[in-house]
């Protein structure tokens, strides 16, 4: 019974938010190629390749899990070099970064509705050998579906939010019944993994490992030089002092601005960059920066000289992450959530975040724990913490290196999921 009202509720619920979803697709773009894969319909190319060998398919929502995807695959592979995957995602900017870089070998596609008829179309054209569940996707008729033509499903880097654990504990009974289809239960940390005990895992399924966010591969010596040709052809000289808003959102970027414009004045080599969390936000950023009275150039209208660079194309963070001095991680001050502070960890830089990291507890613990970065309360706190780092240089590499010993040391979780994944 159910399972009859998921599927009852599940396509009225769709239909009710096609309009929110259809805004957002036209919005953000791209999703309108391979559309039909939304319902298990994959053309020749793809058929062809996934008759070619068994696969074993990975579901990754979105960017952060895409890229905890490919790191599995990478790390699987060293153990199993004759692997096949299959990468499915939701969004586009996901779907752009896995294109850039998967194995020729591997199959990416867009994750298919989590209806009964759809997902046994799907199943019955990947024909895969395991299931791997990224972080915390827990689609019903994707289960069931794996469970029931006997394929293995696991969860990797499992998380559970404060807001969706409320909301799995109301229906317990349902949540309950999915989770004792999935093992391994691969988690982040001991809150994580009490709460899917308390949703219904079986105990014996569950295992805080840690966050396999620190098995970043480790930076190319020449990771900055694509970032710096970029601020070079802006005009930006090269010995200015680079402060990066990384994965912006709504409101942080006119934060970051009026602090700029109050801090350049006695750093007058002080530059800002912003990278928006979603590229297709740029003329609102754009029109933020303009009401700070201040000149702004897009990334994808070719770098010019201005006041402010924003960097609105897919895949370019990282490679100004490598060549910031000073970063702030975004969706931390205006918004909840939190960004991943790990990346710009990754190359020994300076971090600033806000007080809303809901979405990295066990992270923050240990940045925090570690000194590896400074979180900030308000737009106040956040000013004048950019101010004293920007005057010095000595806390600046402290903390930076802070950062980069912490990454290194909390590596090798990705190597105990394969090893619990394959079995």
């Amino acid at each position: 019974m159910i399972w009859f009202i998921y599927n009852l509720v599940f396509p009225l619920v769709f239909l009710l938010m096609l309009p929110k979803f259809l805004t957002r697709m036209a919005r953000r773009g791209g999703y309108k190629k391979h559309f039909e894969q939304r319902f298990g319909i994959y053309g020749h190319g793809i058929t062809r390749r996934l008759e070619a060998g068994r696969h074993i398919w990975i579901h990754a929502v979105s960017v952060g899990e895409i890229n905890i995807a490919l790191s599995f695959i990478a790390a699987y592979r060293g153990q199993n070099p004759d692997a096949r995957f299959v990468l499915s995602t939701n969004t586009s900017t996901a779907h752009a970064i896995g294109e850039k870089r998967m194995d020729r070998r591997d199959v990416l596609i867009y994750f298919p509705l989590d209806m009964p008829f759809i997902m046994k179309r799907a199943f019955g054209a990947i024909h895969p050998l395991q299931l791997i569940l990224v972080e915390c996707e827990f689609w019903p008729n994707l289960i069931r579906q794996a469970h029931r033509r006997g394929i293995p499903v696991a969860l990797i880097n499992g998380r559970v939010s404060d807001s969706s654990f409320r909301g799995y504990m109301k229906l317990r009974g349902f949540t309950r019944r999915i989770l004792e289809l999935i093992d391994p239960i691969c988690v982040q940390g001991k809150q994580d993994a009490g709460r899917m005990l308390a949703m219904g895992a079986r105990p014996e399924s569950v295992h805080a490992l840690g966050t396999a966010k620190y098995d970043l591969p480790p930076p190319a010596p020449d990771a900055a030089v694509p970032a710096r040709a970029v601020l070079k052809q802006a005009g930006v000289p090269d010995d200015a002092f680079i402060l990066l808003g990384g994965s912006t959102w709504d409101g942080e970027e006119e934060v970051l601005c009026r602090i700029y414009k109050t801090l350049r004045e006695k750093y007058p080599n002080l530059f800002l960059v912003l990278v928006p969390r979603h590229a297709e936000r740029r003329e609102n950023v754009a029109a933020a920066i303009e009401g700070q009275g201040l000149t702004c150039s897009l990334r994808s209208r070719e770098a010019s000289k201005a006041d402010v660079l924003v960097i609105d194309t897919t895949g370019e963070l990282m490679g100004f992450y490598a060549a910031a001095d000073l970063v702030f991680v975004g969706k931390s001050l205006t918004q909840h959530g939190g960004q991943n502070p790990i990346e710009p960890a990754l190359f020994g830089k300076p971090i600033v975040v806000g007080p809303n990291m809901e979405n990295f507890p066990s992270v923050m613990d240990d940045f925090l724990s570690a000194n590896a970065l400074r979180q900030v309360v308000d737009f106040q706190a956040l000013e004048k913490t950019v101010a004293e780092l920007l005057a010095d240089s000595g806390a600046r590499k402290t903390l930076g290196a802070s950062a980069a010993r912490l990454v290194e040391s909390r590596r090798g979780v990705m190597q105990e999921m394969v090893r619990m994944v394959a079995g």
